[in-house]
């Protein structure tokens, strides 16, 4: 299944190349929600509060009173989740808060995942409304918008989390943006590693990228070739 992403950043819909170079900025949100209204699933993304310089509230609930949405960037309460929901949110998507990049280091430290925090979200949201994002740079899980690489691999992150999350987001984040092709090898550890529903993101380009996707049972994310026309979705 394709399922097309609405990036939010400073009020407008944006792609970024390797989350940090601005490729495409739109003032037409309006536009992209009519685009996107036949599609079972849309993900829709809060850069600035992803990395905690702002929010596009009034924007999110917009687009998630108007499209079957998946919404994450930022979220890092049961509160914010439980508030996106009511919004109209069909599910959250947690990356970093899952993760404590102090963690996993030496035995006096903390561990990396916020299984806790996990635990309370499922309990509360539902874990059929809880989605995990995890993101891979050069085999490691990266949080704080790619910027702290911690030691551990996606594979093992998505086996730690798994039973408390309804799916996971794979992010290879090597490949985001690029509009190159994405590494199936990665995503394929990544799906065999849970019984849960798994999406991928990250340089997602071509209708055969998405069908080989799909031949595996795994969702494809595409941004960057859509905004720029390379992808035809009708």
């Amino acid at each position: 299944m394709l399922i097309p992403s609405i990036d939010l950043r400073r009020g407008q819909v944006v792609q970024l190349v390797q989350g940090e170079k601005l490729a495409i900025a739109s003032d037409d949100l309006d536009g992209w929600i009519a685009k996107f209204s036949t599609f079972p699933k849309v993900q829709l993304i809060d850069l600035d509060a992803a990395m905690s310089i702002g929010h596009n509230d009034d924007l999110v609930r917009r687009v998630a009173a108007q499209l079957p949405c998946r919404v994450g960037g930022g979220i890092r309460s049961v509160g914010r989740a439980q508030d996106l929901i009511a919004a109209g949110a069909r599910a959250v998507i947690i990356g970093s808060a899952f993760f404590d990049g102090r963690g996993g280091r030496s035995a006096e430290s903390p561990p990396l995942l916020k299984l806790d925090f996990a635990k309370a979200l499922a309990e509360t949201v539902g874990i059929e409304h809880v989605i995990a994002a995890v993101d891979s740079r050069g085999g490691k899980v990266v949080i704080h918008g790619w910027k702290t690489t911690l030691p551990i691999s996606a594979v093992a992150a998505i086996q730690a989390l798994d039973p408390y999350v309804g799916e996971f987001l794979y992010t290879h984040v090597d490949t985001e943006g690029l509009m190159q092709g994405t590494d199936m090898d990665a995503i394929k550890a990544v799906r065999d590693a849970t019984g849960r529903r798994v999406t991928a993101a990250g340089g997602i380009t071509t209708r055969a990228d998405i069908d080989a996707l799909d031949a595996i049972g795994v969702d494809a994310v595409v941004g960057m070739a859509i905004y720029t026309g390379q992808l035809e979705i009708g």
